[in-house]
């Protein structure tokens, strides 16, 4: 008598294999074919919580998570800035205050402006900083990382620099996430490497000269540090050995360029950044990394936040991401959503006294399957997220697809003439900067306004 086989079990492998298959389908990056962006596939659509179907889009997104205790009154026209304020006050009260106790600070108020490739260059940030400075005083560009890829690009500030091995962690190649600073970089110099910084006054005011410039670092060895003043005068700086960040100042009045150059350093010396300063009045440094999506913050070592916390103390961080997220048909962003609460529980550790504003994703377009230009249906959802994010956290919240004109704005940016958007319809360009550095800055002065109202509310005094 012969034996059949027994194939069932293997039928029941291959069942689960399909469904795992399936389920994976679920992870893969957005396709594209001729233009057209394929559907996403998610076997397990019909089973996921808090989700509403939109309407002739490819978007799901979530509700809108309760709204904050106190409201401002908008102007008509405006978005406000949402504050979701937790028992530690990380939403804008801390920065609002220091904006109004500016003259009693022994320091300048400091903004740290977090972002991808939409601030590159300091695009947005470069007008946004000018507007500030003209209202509250100060001078100088701030931070500046000692290289960059695209130098000439940025209308603020001639960079020029040689000698440096440039490390980020958008790098293909090995990257040491122990040495970076806020910007996700870091820099080992060889010797006679330099970086020299000149604020360019053309582009925007308050740029053409500062009262103290600065360098950051770690060495656990000697090192010997040069600056030269407008291309004259020199200190010398013997460091001590320190695992701990580091600066070393210049001062000097009206200064227009300072380089900064490194005589004696060896490869375990790390350098981080220069910058152009004022001792008074408003700064705004921009820490814009090209690719990134916000969750490499939480690789920057503590100790190192810290040290800036100690050195360069921030009165508000601004985290403006989104672009390297957002693809088209996203539904779910819960998994960073997860990862950016804990990016800004970090953030709020290493800056305690700080302000924490997310800034949401802007207006981005994709052609639909009939050719015509429409918002990414993924921007929505994402917005939505990010939205609950900060109430959850804690923080606030400014919803920048609404303010610059939500469904279509891009477009209408791109069309504008001149053009104020580049024709990838993602990007803003200089033009498009101020205009949205506008209308940010009039959002931040009508809050400062409405908390200064409520202040006095409080107090009896109104």
């Amino acid at each position: 008598m012969i034996q059949m086989k027994n194939y069932l079990s293997f039928t029941y492998l291959l069942t689960l294999l399909v469904i795992v298959g399936l389920g994976a389908l679920y992870y893969l990056p957005p396709i594209e074919i001729g233009g057209h962006s394929l559907r996403k596939t998610d076997i397990l659509s019909d089973l996921r919580p808090n989700m509403a179907v939109v309407a002739d889009s490819d978007t799901i997104v979530l509700p809108p998570p309760v709204r904050p205790v106190f409201i401002d009154t908008c102007k008509t026209g405006m978005t406000c800035i949402e504050d979701y304020s937790d028992s530690t006050k990380r939403g804008m009260s801390s920065f609002y205050q220091a904006l109004i106790d500016k003259e009693f600070l022994e320091r300048p108020v400091r903004i740290a402006y977090f972002g991808d490739s939409f601030i590159e260059g300091d695009i947005l940030t470069g007008d946004l900083r000018a507007m500030l400075q003209d209202r509250f005083g100060g001078s100088g560009v701030g931070y500046v990382s000692i290289t960059s890829p695209i130098p000439g690009f940025r209308r603020t500030v001639k960079h020029s620099f040689d000698g440096w091995e440039s490390h980020s962690s958008t790098d293909s190649t090995y990257f040491d996430r122990s040495r970076q600073d806020l910007s996700n970089h870091y820099f080992i110099p060889k010797k006679g490497a330099f970086v020299t910084l000149q604020g360019l006054s053309s582009y925007a005011s308050h740029l053409d000269s500062c009262t103290v410039s600065s360098l950051f670092f770690r060495s656990t060895k000697p090192m010997k540090i040069v600056a030269r003043i407008d291309g004259k005068s020199a200190d010398v700086f013997e460091t001590s050995a320190d695992e701990a960040l580091q600066c070393v100042s210049v001062r000097g009045q009206k200064m227009k360029q300072v380089k900064w150059i490194i005589e004696k350093a060896d490869s375990q010396s790390t350098f981080y950044g220069a910058t152009l300063d004022d001792d008074s009045g408003i700064l705004l440094d921009n820490f814009s990394t090209r690719g990134s999506s916000g969750q490499q913050l939480i690789n920057v070592p503590f100790a190192l936040m810290k040290g800036y916390e100690r050195l360069r103390a921030y009165d508000l961080v601004v985290l403006h991401y989104g672009l390297n997220v957002a693809y088209q048909g996203g539904v779910n962003y819960s998994h960073y959503a997860k990862s950016m609460a804990k990016v800004i529980d970090h953030i709020k550790q290493a800056f305690p006294h700080a302000s924490i504003l997310i800034v949401g994703v802007g207006d981005r377009e994709k052609k639909d399957r009939d050719g015509n230009l429409r918002t990414m249906s993924g921007i929505k959802s994402l917005i939505r997220y990010q939205q609950t994010l900060a109430a959850e956290s804690g923080v606030a919240f400014w919803n920048l697809y609404e303010a610059m004109g939500g469904e279509g704005s891009m477009v209408k940016l791109v069309e504008s003439s001149p053009a104020m958007a580049n024709y990838d319809y993602t990007h803003i360009n200089f033009r498009g900067g101020k205009h949205l550095a506008r209308i940010f800055f009039e959002t931040l002065m009508y809050g400062m306004e409405q908390y200064e109202r409520r202040i006095k509310i409080e107090a009896g005094q109104e």
